[in-house]
């Protein structure tokens, strides 16, 4: 399916060309102008001195550390810079990859909604705008953390769900999440490509994502769209995520369909985001429409992609209130997810929470950070060594590598498949009379020691 390009003088609809050619010309007017989203931010997207020194003014940069920076990363213009353990801690936030995949579960009542909703095409909405919800957190311009292998995150505490991460390989480094209640499961492997342009990263989701809702078995398959980071270097940093979004219910061919438009000069078009719900015949349902940092709406639409008369544009999602000048620009659920509130009882020895490094970051001090990071990645480099003399290869404890692979628009992905025996794991926990009291924040960091609880 072809991606839409947004015309600027009549908007997306007006010139939306994607493979569902029975319908090319039907969606010749402008759903955006109609409904209201026109809205202008000045942004230069090649940034400029002035942007520059408002950077470094916020603290992100002094001028040097940018000078001294560029010499180091020049070397590495048109290459992948995901497995890179060279980059200075400051430009790091306090989170792991890991962690940021659970950030996706910010918003999780809507997968609750639309594992409730009986209408399919309004299922597609409420699982859809899920999707979109995390990208007002992906906007930070911050790097996470590159997790350790065998490193884990796991959440509780929030929409009655259970979440396990694992960093299941580190070349190349993929990670596989899963998370459940009684609505939803959630199952991910992710593995980024990335391609550094100088002053820029593009950053590719080589990577699967389904959601089963549990009412009627029906599975979700996500496809996101790339992701653009400007101005690393010079100019004030900023991410873009230009072209389409799908999502695609693999029980009854029904899909939505939405368009990430790209950011002009003067901000023309950034974050906003214009599609529609597909049934199986790829007949238009339901016209979508917002902007990924503020809201999403949905109203139902005829054949030739229109407004039904009668119906109304509802809100569907809206961003939550977030803390005012935080230094890593993190929401109030990123911090929640980074604190120990989120933390099960008998947190596993190899959670995200506990690496020195990111736990320095934290409170400020770049150099431990730094020094705590240097020690992780040639601790990680020394494990290898010694699994390789001794012929023994890596094996994930809560995800099994499948035979499976999934063709991406980014390249081929190896599947991992969720186990079970986290599951089993915190039942036995939770169930535990004798559980003695233990000063998290005390536990030592320790991903490599297959198995290794704190229970053990």
């Amino acid at each position: 399916m072809g991606s839409p390009k947004k015309d600027q003088n009549k908007g997306f609809f007006a010139a939306m060309t994607s493979g569902l050619s029975l319908f090319g010309n039907a969606m010749h007017r402008s759903v955006n102008g109609l409904l209201g989203y026109e809205g202008v931010e000045v942004i230069d997207p090649e940034g400029g001195k002035e942007d520059a020194e408002e950077e470094a003014q916020r603290g992100r940069w002094k001028q040097e550390e940018r000078e001294s920076y560029w010499k180091m990363m020049h070397k590495y213009i048109g290459s992948d810079v995901t497995s890179m353990v060279t980059l200075p801690v400051l430009i790091f936030e306090p989170m792991t990859m890991l962690q940021k995949m659970a950030e996706l579960m910010e918003y999780s009542y809507l997968l609750d909604q639309a594992d409730e909703c009986e209408d399919p095409y309004l299922r597609l909405v409420y699982a859809s705008s899920w999707a979109i919800s995390v990208y007002y957190a992906y906007q930070r311009t911050w790097k996470p953390f590159n997790p350790i292998i065998g490193e884990t995150y796991e959440m509780v505490n929030h929409g009655g769900i259970t979440f396990i991460s694992e960093q299941v390989s580190h070349h190349p480094p993929m990670s596989a999440g899963h998370a459940e209640n009684e609505h939803f499961t959630y199952d991910v492997t992710s593995k980024l490509k990335t391609k550094f342009l100088g002053n820029s990263l593009d950053v590719y989701p080589v990577g699967r994502t389904r959601v089963t809702l549990k009412r009627d078995g029906v599975v979700l398959d996500l496809v996101p769209p790339p992701t653009k980071v400007n101005n690393l270097i010079f100019g004030r940093t900023w991410v873009d995520s230009p072209g389409e979004m799908i999502m695609t219910n693999l029980t009854t061919g029904d899909k939505v369909v939405l368009y990430f438009q790209p950011c002009g000069w003067f901000g023309a078009g950034r974050y906003e985001v214009d599609g529609y719900v597909y049934n199986a015949a790829e007949e238009p349902k339901i016209l979508m429409t917002g902007k990924w940092n503020e809201s999403m709406s949905y109203q139902p639409c005829d054949m030739e992609g229109e407004p039904l008369q009668g119906t109304e544009l509802k809100e569907v999602w809206h961003v939550a209130d977030t803390p005012e000048n935080d230094k890593f620009q993190f929401t109030y659920f990123a911090h929640k997810i980074n604190s120990f509130d989120t933390a099960p009882k008998k947190l596993l020895a190899s959670d995200s929470r506990l690496r020195p490094d990111r736990f320095a970051l934290e409170k400020g001090d770049l150099s431990k950070a730094g020094a705590e990071k240097s020690r992780l990645e040639e601790r990680q480099r020394a494990e290898k060594r010694t699994r390789d003399a001794k012929g023994h290869q890596f094996t994930p404890r809560w995800f099994d590598l499948t035979d499976e692979v999934s063709a991406t628009p980014w390249g081929d992905l190896e599947i991992y498949c969720y186990n079970g025996k986290y599951t089993e794991h915190r039942a036995t926990v939770d169930s535990s009379d004798n559980i003695d009291e233990v000063d998290i924040a005390s536990i030592e960091f320790n991903p490599w020691q297959y198995g290794n609880l704190l229970t053990e």
